[in-house]
């Protein structure tokens, strides 16, 4: 009867990322570790560049304390715990941040521009009439961008003009605007 080949384990064991004096095997192993990084950091964000995000901070933090890792300790497992305290020190900031807001969305005077567009009712009577006498073309442009704070391409498409021309005009608008509330026309 022939005895039973000995029965090899399929798993052989991880080896242990050390320190190898110099720093250069640090960051190869560092830098090997990262897919294994980039797939917790998905587990606990659920957000891809939250995800990126956090993996950028844990390596910047494990750089900068690369000589408080114990030599002969494992590298992958220091790197997951540094992960999870930057992971952690994100949750409670952004706790309380949403807290700070909650107060403030209460407190009248904490907001100084009210949401929504800025209506023409916050203006002096003079600049009103100013802004009504502009020539109509440099009126909207004005409107649009400088008070509803629309971006410069989407006001051009939203007028059929070129973005130069939108430029253009706002710069015309405001020159004239300006010209009026001082003493010396500006060229």
């Amino acid at each position: 009867m022939q005895a039973a080949p000995a029965i090899q384990s399929q798993f052989t064991p991880r080896p242990t990322l050390t320190l190898i004096e110099g720093g250069a095997p640090f960051r190869s192993e560092l830098s090997a570790a990262l897919p294994g990084l980039r797939a917790r950091a998905l587990k606990l964000t659920r957000h891809g560049i939250s995800a990126d995000d956090l993996v950028q901070d844990t390596v910047e933090r494990a750089l900068r304390y690369e000589s408080s890792f114990s030599k002969g300790t494992n590298l992958r497992a220091w790197l997951h715990s540094i992960m999870f305290s930057v992971f952690a020190t994100r949750c409670r900031r952004m706790k309380r941040e949403r807290y700070h807001l909650g107060l403030m969305a209460h407190d009248q005077c904490a907001w100084t521009v009210p949401e929504g567009k800025l209506e023409s009712q916050y203006f002096s009577p003079a600049l009103k009439a100013a802004i009504d006498n502009l020539n109509p073309s440099f009126r909207e442009v004005l409107l649009r961008i400088d008070l509803e704070d629309e971006p410069y391409r989407e006001a051009a498409t939203a007028l059929g003009i070129p973005l130069g021309t939108v430029m253009s005009r706002l710069h015309r608008a405001r020159r004239t605007l300006r010209a009026q509330f001082t003493e010396s026309p500006i060229e």
